[in-house]
């Protein structure tokens, strides 16, 4: 008879509680373990959701109607689910702009654009922008389309200049011509990024305070030769 057994062979009473104490130890710490993951995983996860909850993504463009915006319906059609401006039949008599009804402070700009029409084509997306009254001008910034400005920050029918320019040799490597390419346009408070196809192209901080930090968002086609600018899936995350 081995020392812990009884004569018929068994554990004895006092191992058995000794057993039955590390099995119910082992079995308190897994639930114990369990438990702690359940809460880990909840933060992780109700993180999440709270984060997702404040990004709600507007659609701008329902690849329908002109809901929502306003403009000279003579140069602007929807066309294959994408605006389009101007056209490769014949001249564009003067800069065309097609607005939101609404304005924009801090947001992130999502959207696919195509300029066709060859080297002298030009077009761009405006953002914290206002109407000239009576006039088919705007005033604000443009997130820019040609060549030799795709990428960059113009500012339209105010200083009149680029305010930063996209690298050419950037730009070339990147650029789709003739083709659907992404446009993603940040503005938080005096700070604009430009992304094109997911490769960021101007980082631009305001230093003028008189400038306005919101307005409308408008799709530009350019006065000049036969022409088209597309706009399609355009959508934007408002920011705080």
């Amino acid at each position: 008879m081995l020392e812990g057994e009884t004569p018929l062979g068994l554990p004895n009473k006092e191992n058995l509680i000794g057993y039955d104490t590390i099995i119910s130890t082992l079995a308190e710490a897994h639930e114990t373990i369990w438990f702690v993951n359940c809460i880990i995983l909840g933060v992780v996860f109700g993180g999440l959701l709270v984060c997702n909850g404040a990004e709600k993504e507007i659609v701008l463009f329902d690849g329908k109607t002109f809901q929502g915006w306003e403009g000279n319906l003579k140069i602007f059609r929807i066309e294959k689910k994408a605006i389009v401006g101007g056209t490769l039949k014949e001249k564009i008599d003067h800069n065309e702009f097609l607005c939101t009804k609404k304005i924009y402070k801090n947001f992130i700009l999502r959207l696919e654009v195509k300029l066709l029409g060859g080297s002298k084509a030009n077009a761009g997306i405006q953002i914290r922008t206002k109407r000239i009254p009576n006039h088919h001008e705007v005033i604000g910034y443009q997130a820019d389309m040609g060549k030799g400005w795709w990428g960059s920050l113009y500012d339209e029918s105010r200083r009149r200049t680029v305010l930063s320019k996209a690298d050419s040799a950037v730009i070339g490597k990147i650029l789709k011509p003739n083709d659907w390419n992404r446009y993603e346009i940040r503005c938080e408070a005096k700070r604009i990024r430009l992304f094109v196809n997911g490769t960021q192209t101007i980082d631009y901080t305001e230093a003028d305070p008189k400038i306005p930090l919101e307005g409308v968002i408008a799709l530009q086609i350019h006065g000049g030769p036969p022409s088209e600018a597309w706009y399609r899936n355009i959508r934007l995350t408002p920011l705080p």
